[in-house]
């Protein structure tokens, strides 16, 4: 639980900056392997067993995975919409809620998922392996510790300097440009306006190094295209607002009003796509299997199971109408919804490791805005408890996986995620409050992108005012996108050619500014060069180094960021 509460502000800090987190379970268990040999080396502990370590490590996942009960995409959206955050009390019990849900449904789920499909969970099957070599081999591990504690600190050093009175330098990069640093033919457009500065954040780098040069070069063309040539040309025609005629300032809170449509477009339809087309293929693979293997309720829990998921259920309707005031029909209907979204999701992760919780969550807008039409709160809440429960799911079940392979009982690894859940709700809510005690005119903004939120409350307002309310020409951007992101995941499904974009990346360089796609892109680019000229090393360490650099940025960032509003 305090591995968790402290690497919950991470996740947060991440989902705000870039929309994306990060899974922290081998983290965790590099932390309570080197913190626990500390304490056997001064005999004051005995030596940690491996299903001791998979609990660790499953209490602090579920509490950094709490962005998944809506405090970086729904929550944050309503906030905007309705003009203030919620009380820390509502805030806490509702991300509880949802989350506490989902680990009901994974529960569920295991028999099927896990039991009788054995499908692979490579999160889950890393996270094991990674389990049984530091068992295996304590000087690696201890080596991979230090690699991540030096990143980390390195990181942290860096975010401090940088967020203080020696802020490092950002340089235009205008030399890029026409000689006189601007775009000649749009109305003398500088490279800042267009967000094209370098950003010196380790954590974007590490982000990289992660993501892969794949989906590094992806969303550096993402850029390019969005903010280079869509951004100047809607300038041009009109249809995208400028900001202040100051060259030394980012029009991205202006310009991203419109490019949004098509980002929110392209992302949408591919994991839409993406989840129809793997759903299909389970569901061949199901048939294929012929009913053959372990029994569902093979542990031996099947009335626990059902009594937690209903008492879960129960409770997150009343959450719904006490906190949100929602028709009690449309809340009772959420949760069935959110256990059919839940179960897909579940699968998609089996099959490939992505958790695919934005499409779920807009496939549940989409399904909330037919049933309460106009809406926007239900919208947005219902849509919430489905990517919470999704999210929790699919975390808890990546756990379940290496207990399955470790052999811990289900039933303990179900327990420590309760508390993980406890631990994150509390300490997420409290961190984004602090970090964002304004959200109307803090989010959005070159300093917190958020482009989850911007998604989220795009959609939510589009099915409340319809399409009419949408200027031709985004209307225009969202059918020429939402086309290139269904195409192309279809590809990748059918033919996966090495040569094509990773399409959601894609579309998320044109939600975010262009610096932070470019320095994700340098971060990918050095981690291909390592594992080119250096595989075994970069094999070895990578993962942890980039891991470091994302925690040591994000926990100063996190702490200078709180220190400044306490200041205040």
């Amino acid at each position: 639980m305090l591995i968790g509460a402290l690497l919950t502000p991470c996740n947060i800090y991440s989902g705000l900056k870039i929309g994306w987190s990060f899974n922290i379970s081998i983290i965790a268990l590099l932390l309570v392997a080197g913190f626990w040999a500390l304490l056997e080396r001064l005999r004051i502990a005995a030596r940690l067993g491996a299903g001791e370590a998979n609990i660790t490590q499953t209490a602090a996942s579920s509490s950094a995975n709490i962005i998944s009960g809506g405090l970086v995409a729904p929550i944050p959206a309503l906030a905007m919409l309705s003009g203030g955050n919620m009380p820390l009390p509502q805030l806490t019990g509702w991300v509880f809620a949802v989350s506490f849900l989902g680990i009901w449904v994974a529960w569920y789920l295991r028999g099927s998922l896990i039991l009788r499909s054995d499908l692979p969970f490579p999160t889950g099957r890393a996270t094991a392996e990674t389990l049984q070599e530091i068992f295996s081999h304590g000087r690696e591990a201890a080596l991979k510790l230090r690699v991540l504690l030096g990143s980390a600190v390195t990181a942290g050093v860096l975010k401090w300097l940088d967020s203080g009175a020696h802020a490092l330098p950002r340089p235009s990069l205008g030399f890029l440009l026409p000689a006189t640093g601007k775009l000649t033919g749009y109305g003398g457009v500088s490279a800042k306006n267009l967000t094209f500065v370098f950003d010196p954040s380790l954590l974007l780098a590490g982000f990289g190094a992660i993501i892969g040069f794949r989906a590094g070069l992806s969303l550096l063309l993402g850029s390019i295209l969005s903010w280079g040539v869509l951004g100047p040309w809607g300038l041009s025609q009109g249809f995208i607002t400028a900001g202040a005629d100051d060259p030394t300032l980012s029009w991205f809170p202006t310009m991203i009003e419109w490019l949004l449509w098509p980002g929110v477009a392209v992302m949408v339809a591919a994991a839409l796509t993406r989840l129809l087309l793997q759903a299909a293929s389970a569901r061949r693979s199901m048939s294929a299997l012929g009913g053959s293997g372990p029994a569902v309720d093979a542990d031996g829990a099947g009335w626990p199971r059902l009594i937690g998921l209903l008492t879960a259920s129960a409770v997150v309707v009343v959450a719904q109408i006490a906190i949100f005031d929602i028709q009690w029909l449309i809340a009772t209907l959420a949760v069935p919804i959110a256990f059919l979204l839940a179960t897909v999701a579940s699968r998609v992760v089996g099959e490939t490791g992505i958790p695919p919780i934005g499409a779920i969550g807009k496939v549940s807008q989409l399904t909330t805005g037919i049933t309460a039409p106009g809406e926007t709160t239900a919208n947005l809440i219902g849509a919430n408890v489905a990517g919470g429960a999704a999210g929790q799911s699919a975390d808890l079940l990546n756990d379940l996986k290496v207990g399955h392979m470790v052999g811990t009982p289900p039933g303990h690894q179900v327990v420590a995620q309760c508390f993980g859940v406890l631990t994150g709700s509390l300490v997420g809510s409290i961190v984004y409050l602090r970090l964002i005690p304004d959200p109307v005119t803090m989010l959005v903004t070159e300093e917190w992108p958020a482009p989850a939120v911007a998604t989220w409350k795009a959609v939510a307002e589009t099915l409340g005012d319809g399409l009419d309310a949408m200027p031709p020409s985004a209307l225009w951007a969202v059918a020429i996108g939402g086309g290139m992101g269904a195409v192309g995941a279809w590809l990748q499904h059918r033919f996966a050619p090495a040569w094509m974009p990773n399409i959601p990346a894609f579309g998320l360089a044109m939600v975010i500014p262009a610096s932070i796609s470019m320095t994700m892109f340098l971060g990918s680019l050095v981690g291909r060069a390592l594992e080119r000229h250096v595989p075994s090393l970069a094999q070895r360490y990578l993962i942890a180094a980039a891991s470091g650099l994302i925690a040591g940025e994000s926990l100063a960032g996190v702490v200078r960021a709180l220190l400044g509003i306490v200041a205040v």
